[in-house]
């Protein structure tokens, strides 16, 4: 649960980013970005922060430590507005990050009815990538992050009860895998027409569709983001072994699949 320091840690992060922009009023058109992370949630949300009257709030520490254990849209609703007021960011309106969120988006639209959610797609096989990089679902990884949750192959908040001890034995290609298709289930469960998805590898050219949902300016946006760069697009197939590959095909295929990621 949230702690006194995980609210003075996302006070510190979002009153310099609000004070410069301050308007008076209560905003309620907040946005929730959302996505597996390493799926372009930061980017994103910064770039949204960018435009004329929003605001990046960052992964709000305190609402991410809450998450786990299932808050209501009223509890999620009072973290969110207490770093609102004391980072000065109530008038605008707000870009929450957490890739988590994903899991409680139905809440936190409910918490807000005015907000929307854009979620930030990306090939699955190029997140695997980017999360073996980082280690966070490694077998040897310990430590928490900053909302206090453990990094490693333990099973998180978001695996399916049933399948629970089944994820710390896995790979660490099919954990990553696991949590990708987990967290993209979770974002494309939400309801759909306050949900707009955007794929990673076309973020560059997301600003017009993306503005009209929000009701954005599109020259800011599109101009914000003009500095994202595709890289990293289809780097699963120098970066990943065949039997990583399989791994992930075992656990993920079906999705991506789906979504054209074949």
């Amino acid at each position: 649960m949230p702690t006194l320091r995980d609210y003075a840690a996302a006070v510190a992060r979002v009153a310099p980013r609000a004070a410069p922009r301050v308007r008076l009023g209560r905003e309620q058109r907040l946005v929730f970005v959302v996505g597996c992370p390493r799926s372009g949630t930061t980017f994103l949300g910064g770039a949204l922060g960018a435009v004329p009257g929003f605001v990046d709030l960052g992964e709000v520490t305190p609402w991410k430590a809450a998450l786990p254990s299932n808050p209501s849209a009223a509890e999620l609703r009072r973290i969110l507005e207490r770093v609102r007021v004391l980072g000065l960011a109530s008038g605008l309106r707000g870009i929450e990050q957490t890739p988590e969120t994903a899991f409680a988006l139905g809440e936190a639209l409910a918490a807000y009815p005015q907000a929307l959610a854009v979620h930030s797609l990306r090939d699955g096989r190029d997140v695997v990538c980017s999360l073996l990089e980082r280690g966070w679902l490694s077998a040897t990884r310990s430590g928490v992050d900053d909302a206090g949750l453990e990094y490693g192959s333990s099973a998180r908040f978001w695996v399916e009860p049933e399948r629970r001890e089944e994820f710390s034995r896995v790979s660490d290609a099919r954990r990553c895998a696991w949590a990708w298709r987990r967290y993209v289930e979770a974002a494309r469960s939400a309801q759909p027409e306050r949900v707009h998805e955007v794929r990673y590898e076309s973020l560059a050219d997301a600003a017009p569709g993306l503005a009209a949902f929000l009701t954005a300016d599109e020259p800011a946006l599109a101009r914000a983001l003009g500095g994202f760069r595709d890289t990293s697009v289809g780097r699963w197939r120098r970066d990943l072994s065949a039997e990583q590959l399989a791994d992930v095909e075992a656990e993920a295929g079906d999705l991506l699949a789906e979504l054209g990621y074949s």
